[in-house]
């Protein structure tokens, strides 16, 4: 399965995210890519509410996935938008960080909110609170495709081995880790814990990311790790995109997923304990 990882330096202008991401779908059909995936808030990246309330819409509304989908049934391929920034009518105004599996008849064929939120103090200068912008999902979600089985997480989600654990058990053979990772936790710990949730998972490890200093009309601007990564069933380091944006190309053996858990299927090996 020629799989393509597009690695994004997304503004807070969903306009100009929307071009630069449509270029890269280009670039990746043309390199023979069934499957392509984009990063976390791959229509904004931002940490100003009011900026994003005056350019996110709701799902029904949204133009970026509007347009994606027509791009993915245009060629006829499976794309996974790692996340979108989307509006709800919840009464607290606060938004879904949302990822969304798009057939190649450009109908969604699964959607996925981000589970677990990233509220972190990584420094003194350096403090994160999704949870004041977006409120959590409730719902674990595998996709059935005619390739795979995928399992969906976003980003903070890779540290919490049950989610991935439960997705694996309930017969995923990909994880998808779209990320928009911190660049100071991202050079501490983003290849191992992605590396972990392989090995402990017999799964691929699909994570598109988003990388360098982010151009921000409003608020602070960001700075994320890149280093999208593949990571296959058995631990090894498949892909590692670096630091530029671009797009990446990798083939998939889907025989791997087997092949591992044979040589060590823990995921048949859980028991019960009492404690701590």
């Amino acid at each position: 399965m020629r799989t393509a990882l597009l690695q994004l330096t997304s503004s807070d202008d969903p306009v100009e995210n929307l071009a630069t991401v449509t270029d890269m779908i280009n670039t990746a059909v043309a390199g023979g890519a069934e499957f392509v995936l984009t990063p976390e808030v791959t229509n904004c990246l931002s940490t100003s509410r009011r900026h994003q309330k005056a350019v996110l819409c709701h799902e029904e509304d949204d133009p970026t996935l509007a347009a994606l989908r027509q791009e993915a049934a245009r060629h006829g391929i499976w794309l996974l938008l790692g996340s979108l920034g989307i509006k709800t009518h919840d009464d607290d105004g606060r938004f879904a960080n949302r990822q969304f599996l798009i057939a190649p008849d450009g109908e969604i064929a699964a959607r996925y909110d981000k589970i677990h939120m990233f509220d972190v103090q990584v420094s003194p200068e350096e403090t994160y609170r999704e949870s004041d912008g977006y409120r959590p999902g409730t719902h674990a979600v595998v996709a059935e495709t005619p390739f795979a089985c995928i399992g969906m997480t976003i980003c903070y989600d890779v540290r919490f081995p049950r989610l991935h654990r439960a997705l694996a058990q309930s017969g995923a053979q990909i994880l998808t880790a779209p990320a928009a990772f911190s660049y100071v936790t991202g050079a501490a710990h983003w290849h191992a814990l992605l590396r972990a949730r392989a090995i402990e998972t017999g799964c691929f490890i699909l994570a598109p990311a988003q990388t360098g200093k982010h151009k921000s009309s409003r608020g602070q601007s960001r700075q994320t790790y890149g280093h999208s990564l593949v990571v296959a069933p058995w631990g090894d380091i498949l892909l590692d995109a670096g630091e530029d944006p671009g797009v990446s190309f990798v083939d998939l053996d889907m025989g791997l997923v087997a092949q591992a858990r044979k040589r060590v299927p823990s995921l048949t090996h859980d028991r019960e304990f009492d404690g701590p």
